[in-house]
């Protein structure tokens, strides 16, 4: 797995009080990061089914199917470039 190094410039005392709460060390940023991408996921596929909902037609078989390829594109899309 390959890794990119980061540098932060972050304010002196929330610095030091990520640090004492040991959320500087890399295991931790991963977790934050991860978590903040699941978050984000979830809040488009809420998004996505606000917009289908507000829709004054229903959508068809064709559509909805449509639909459910392009989320999982986007998901593959974004698996890949994660690996």
């Amino acid at each position: 797995m390959s890794s990119v190094e980061i540098k932060l410039d972050l304010p002196d005392n929330l610095a030091r009080e990520a640090e004492t709460n040991g959320l500087l060390r890399p295991e931790a940023i991963e977790s934050l990061l991860r978590e903040e991408i699941r978050r984000r996921r979830v809040n488009n596929l809420f998004g996505a089914a606000d917009r289908l909902a507000a829709l004054d037609a229903p959508l068809t078989e064709t559509e909805v199917e449509a639909e459910i390829a392009a989320v999982r594109q986007a998901r593959r899309s974004s698996d890949a470039s994660r690996s």
